[in-house]
């Protein structure tokens, strides 16, 4: 993918720094005033063009809607239309909003060199996003260039064995299959629904919201939300186009359908190809991704420059643009020209129930679940652990669930796991199985730690005559994490256990006092706890899970355990340092 492309009336010299350009400018037109003494009329409407410095409109466009902003720009500049008496040229950069959002709200990472004077994003999300993080300097109404609707997108034969199975695209697909009561896909639905980047992406911020929308709200609803989350974290991808170049790769997933909008399938279809990607509309009604174009520039002068562009997009010339290129119009009544066999005809059905706010909450519970996860692992393998669920040991069961749950971190966490019980390690009653680190990269020899662990869920074992250290651990594994704490990601310390300890070394007071003591609101370490069966000391363990502002969740049945891994994860929806109750 190709970031800050250009296109516009100037030179590629004259384009490397805004100031720069406007400096030259100035000096190349006074010359030119000297030479000729020329004033040009421009405009239509009698309005004088004064030959000088033009106004510059420096436009940032979302990657996909970049080029028709480009050739709209230059039949624009062509008009030679007037801004305080100036010429005005627009020149256009691709540029993921991400990005222009960082810059516009003062950050110092990953930004633009220069503030662009003009924004279109890939959803309004963005830009009330930007306002709600300083931007305020932003007009509060911005002008929709194009829409495009979210599709499901897949090979079109794929799409006749769907059709033949009688499966219907619908959003609870971008669930992983355990949410939805089995533990693999069946073979006539999608084996893998890949999502957009929401941190990247309108569509991905659109999804989320599609998803929360379904499965409602409260503790399921939550729980629901973390398992597509975790899910959607471990198959995003930070562009539509390799999206849809992944569908056409069949060496790993067999039945991918991927979530872009409309338009991106049209621009994949430029391609020929023997089985082309086709756009499936959700059964439960779609979302519109709306391209709105915002003023962002502070010169009075470059900013009605800039609203004149806005104003001209909206115009019968720039919509036949977008329109040939794949979009709908801004007012979503008139779909692409020429869209091509692969794309519904009739517009689709749309989401109502999802409204601005819907999506802005989702962008949020997005950022909170999202960021990487810095987390250490203490497996309880004491005597306890050792009893029976249902014919199986504890421990068993348990690991059983965290094979599943790992399958939900994506390649950025950082894992290690231990395992505790008293004796285990010498007298420190814990010992490393796998360090704390990149869970995609190896501690030692060539077995990445995601291998590792997932070899280790199959073969610890309980030991049946082993008292349990727990209070140990924990304080030994808080400190661990603390130690090793990672400003850009959560960190937690997940305990599995029989939720109980029998006293072979500090004592719960003692582990309480030095929890409070030791705890730092601004480099917050949660500690996550899942007890298993009957006999779990509750009280003990929600005064430890309060004190870092964690969680404690329960099961008494083998069943239940993937339901409270993944409430255990749902946590995370609020905040470390959010005052909510201790356990639930």
């Amino acid at each position: 993918m190709r970031l800050g492309r250009h296109r516009a009336a100037l030179s590629p010299e004259q384009r490397r720094r805004k100031a720069f350009q406007r400096g030259m400018l100035a000096g190349l037109t006074a010359v030119a005033m000297v030479a000729a003494g020329l004033v040009v009329v421009f405009g239509g409407g009698g309005l004088v063009c004064r030959a000088r410095e033009p106004v510059l409109v420096d436009v940032a466009a979302a990657v996909d809607i970049a080029p028709a902003v480009m050739e709209a720009a230059d039949r624009f500049n062509a008009t030679k239309t007037v801004a305080g008496g100036r010429c005005v040229l627009v020149q256009v950069t691709e540029q993921p909003p991400a990005t222009v959002l960082r810059t516009l709200i003062g950050d110092r990472a990953g930004v633009l060199r220069e503030r662009p004077d003009g924004w279109i994003a890939d959803s309004s999300a963005w830009i009330r996003l930007a306002r709600q993080q300083g931007a305020s300097a932003l007009p509060a109404q911005e002008s929709v260039v194009a829409t495009s609707p979210l599709v499901f997108a897949t090979r079109a034969s794929l799409a006749r064995r769907f059709s033949v199975g009688g499966t219907q695209m619908n959003w609870r697909m971008v669930f992983p299959s355990t949410v939805r009561g089995r533990l693999t896909p069946n073979e006539d639905e999608p084996d893998i629904v890949r999502v957009p980047d929401p941190s990247l992406a309108g569509a991905g911020i659109a999804t989320v919201a599609a998803a929360r929308d379904v499965v409602g709200t409260g503790p399921d609803a939550d729980k629901a939300l973390t398992a597509f989350v975790r899910w959607a974290q471990a198959g995003s991808a930070p562009d539509y186009r390799s999206m849809l170049a992944a569908v056409d790769d069949r060496t790993f997933w067999r039945r991918p359908v991927v979530i872009v909008p409309e338009q991106s399938v049209w621009q994949h279809n430029l391609r020929p190809s023997e089985d082309p990607v086709v756009a499936l509309h959700p059964r439960e009604g779609t979302i519109n991704l709306d391209y709105p174009y915002v003023v962002t520039a502070g010169d009075p002068d470059v900013a009605e420059a800039s609203s004149a562009f806005a104003e001209w997009l909206r115009g019968p010339e720039a919509q036949e643009i977008v329109r040939r290129a794949g979009f709908r119009s801004g007012d979503g009544r008139a779909g692409p020209i020429s869209p091509g066999p692969q794309i519904p005809t009739a517009a689709p059905l749309t989401r109502d129930s999802v409204t601005p706010e819907d999506i802005d909450e989702a962008l949020r519970a997005w950022s909170r679940l999202a960021p990487a996860t810095n987390i250490l692992v203490l497996a309880d393998t004491s005597k306890h652990m050792a009893e029976k669920l249902n014919g199986r040991t504890k421990l068993d069961v348990a690991l059983d669930a965290a094979k599943i749950g790992l399958r939900l971190f994506p390649d950025s966490t950082h894992m290690g796991l231990w395992e505790f019980a008293d004796g285990v390690g010498g007298i420190k009653g814990y010992r490393r199985l796998v360090g704390l680190g990149a869970i995609n990269e190896p501690e030692e020899g060539q077995v990445v730690r995601r291998g590792r662990l997932d070899e280790l869920t199959g073969t610890i074992k309980a030991h049946p005559r082993r008292d349990s250290s727990l209070y140990d651990a924990v304080l030994s594994g808080f400190r661990k994490v603390t130690g090793e704490y990672r400003e850009e990601m959560n960190n937690s310390l997940l305990v599995i256990t029989a939720g109980r300890d029998d006293g072979t070394g500090i004592t719960l007071s003692e582990l309480l006092d030095r929890l409070q003591r030791e705890w730092d609101p601004d480099r917050p370490v949660q500690i996550i706890v899942i007890a298993f069966g009957k006999g779990v000391d509750r009280d003990g363990l929600a005064k430890i899970v309060a004190a870092t502002n964690g969680s404690l969740h329960e099961a008494q049945e083998p069943d239940e355990i993937i339901d409270v891994f993944l409430s255990a994860l749902a946590r995370r929806l609020c905040h470390p340092t959010c005052g909510s109750p201790a356990s639930e």
